[in-house]
């Protein structure tokens, strides 16, 4: 049985948002060009204006070695956010619209938890943290234990504040943009060590290599589905307490998230590629999921 971690359009730059806040200048519309309440003016098929571009910059160069990572610059993920049930930190997640959060379906999210964004050492009182309730839940309805189609949208019952430290982050549309062996980056408060049991106390990065289907296959068998990507195996991990964050890579200077924290090795074991759930590959449903909740929205039903 698979380790599964129950704890837990690369947009184009330029003159794009040279403009207002939101102008879309120059760039190709999405088919959820329709203004609608959840603000899905896309400035390309993969992200909301502005998407990827973290107002402080994250410094990730140089990382050897979330299992062997290192703290983030506070603030230079701003999609990132913790879900939490009553003021404990499950799961990870990512901020794709001031209204939206993606993550893992096998975190088991409900309206009973909170979506918490802009922290970075998970303090209730830490400046600039945003404690948000979450309206519905929309698991992937082909989602399965074995890690297929590892995926829900959280729809927001207020919308998020953006702030240089709460932002969006875009979604991956092209896998030709991001070839194995592209170094990216994950993210969470998840355990350092398999054997310790304690979160992170503040954000970890850390580096991964994109690694293919077929040399993620040589270790994980046909448990590794085409709704799947893997990185790792070079020293670095996720863990328990990372499931449903983001791995996101930069192209052109910004930010895309490519996957989400599904499973791996019981053992967080850094020398196996780890498990995420393809973004590209399930972008259709993610559109289709935001344009049927949008229509709901606008008929009031």
């Amino acid at each position: 049985m698979l380790g599964l971690w129950l704890l837990g359009c690369w947009a184009v730059l330029g003159a794009a948002f040279a403009g207002q806040e939101g102008e879309l200048s120059g760039v190709q519309e999405s088919e959820f060009s329709d203004q609608d309440t959840a603000r899905l003016t896309l400035s390309c098929t993969c992200g909301i204006p502005g998407c990827g571009i973290p107002a402080n910059p994250p410094e990730v160069s140089g990382l050897s070695r979330v299992v062997n990572g290192e703290d983030a610059v506070p603030g230079s993920w701003p999609w990132q956010v913790s879900l939490q049930y009553e003021g404990f930190h499950f799961c990870g997640g990512a901020l794709i619209s001031e209204e939206w959060v993606v993550t893992a379906a096998h975190c088991g999210v409900t309206t009973d938890d909170k979506v918490v964004a802009g922290a970075f050492n998970l303090d209730p009182d830490e400046e600039g943290v945003q404690v948000l309730d979450i309206a519905e839940v929309f698991p992937n309805e082909n989602y399965f234990i074995s890690g297929t189609y590892d995926i829900a949208l959280l729809k927001l019952a207020t919308p998020a504040r953006f702030t240089d430290t709460v932002s969006a982050v875009c979604l991956a549309c092209n896998e030709a943009d991001f070839p194995p062996g592209t170094p990216c980056v994950i993210t969470g408060w998840g355990q350092t060590q398999y054997d310790d049991h304690q979160r992170a106390p503040t954000l970890q990065q850390a580096v991964l290599p994109l690694v293919s289907t077929p040399d993620c296959q040589e270790i994980w068998g046909d448990q590794v589905t085409d709704d799947m990507i893997c990185a790792g195996s070079d020293g670095t991990s996720p863990c328990m307490g990372d499931s449903g964050g983001p791995l996101v890579c930069e192209k052109g200077g910004v930010w895309s998230q490519v996957g989400i924290v599904s499973w791996g090795s019981r053992e967080c074991d850094a020398s196996m590629p780890a498990v995420f759930t393809h973004i590209t590959a399930l972008l259709p449903w993610v559109k289709q999921t935001l344009a049927e909740n949008s229509l709901r929205a606008a008929l009031n039903l």
